[in-house]
């Protein structure tokens, strides 16, 4: 009888999960929230399996908080500030927790004590914090295109969307005269083509030839134009200095008074003249119709 109730025992803890006759250790942890975290998940370190999660019960103290018995079946010794870090294991959402050892604390944790609880973000944690911004983001993106199309709405009225849908066929009619003008074109260039590069040629000719009389100009007559230009300065030069001198006639007659005043007198003779003539034309015009001489006076 006792060693069948030593067996049922034995089978009962084996069943679950605790091995009577290994020296198996465990270890307590806390979290919020276990994210799907079920007994019989691998505790790892390193990667490397070292146990199982045996319980997950809620704590005593009020609070909701999970608290998650590890049975470590491997000697392997780790320090009592440890983490304990809860992680997804793949894609389809596996959860395992890793020890995360402390090597600076060098106090070895003993069983029963409480490891420190963390978790690790998961794929889908990550891509949702990546995506938050990005949807934040696309949704003003689409709000302000709901804006400015509400405001083109308003402003496109029937009278608008009328002048514009006018407004695109006059520009494709332009379009249209702009093609055939363009094709007069060409038809008019390739008709005349020879025309204009007899034309062109002519232009070239005539430019040639007058750079060579331009050449010509600036290498011969300039030169002599210059040379003549000077020789009549120098003398126009001579006479104004022997003007200024006295010498000569002209500065005789620009410094005689007498010749101004004879020319003057003869200048005012010479307008009563004219005057006695236009007053009395018949002193010195003799006109008949008949031939008959006028009376003397």
């Amino acid at each position: 009888m006792i060693i069948g109730l030593l067996m049922t025992v034995f089978s009962f803890n084996y069943l679950k999960g605790i091995n009577l006759l290994d020296k198996s250790r465990t270890f307590s942890v806390v979290y919020d929230n276990v994210e799907g975290l079920t007994p019989s998940n691998p505790v790892t370190i390193n990667g490397y399996k070292i146990g199982k999660v045996q319980k997950i019960n809620f704590s005593d103290d009020g609070t909701n908080k999970l608290e998650i018995i590890l049975l470590i079946d491997n000697d392997v010794e780790f320090s009592k500030s440890s983490k304990a870090e809860l992680y997804e294991t793949g894609l389809i959402g596996g959860k395992a927790i890793a020890i995360i050892p402390n090597y600076a604390d060098k106090s070895v944790a003993l069983d029963g004590d409480y490891l420190i609880g963390t978790i690790k973000p998961g794929f889908t944690e990550l891509v949702n914090q990546r995506l938050s911004p990005l949807q934040e983001k696309l949704e003003s993106a689409i709000q302000n295109a709901d804006e400015v199309m509400l405001t083109i709405n308003r402003v496109l009225d029937e009278d608008t969307k009328n002048s514009l849908q006018k407004s695109i066929s006059n520009f494709e009619n332009i379009s249209v005269t702009l093609n055939e003008a363009t094709k007069n074109i060409n038809s008019l260039i390739s008709d005349n083509s020879s025309s204009i590069d007899k034309t062109l040629k002519n232009i070239e000719q005539t430019s040639e030839k007058l750079n060579v009389i331009t050449e010509n100009i600036s290498e011969a007559n300039i030169k002599d134009l210059i040379k003549n230009i000077n020789i009549t300065v120098t003398d126009f030069n001579s006479i104004i200095t022997k003007a200024n001198d006295g010498e000569g006639s002209i500065s005789k007659f620009l410094d005689n008074d007498a010749i101004f005043n004879n020319l003057e007198k003869a200048t005012s003779e010479l307008e009563m003249l004219v005057n006695d003539i236009k007053s009395n034309p018949e002193r010195y015009v003799h006109f008949s119709i008949f031939g008959k001489k006028s009376k003397k006076n």
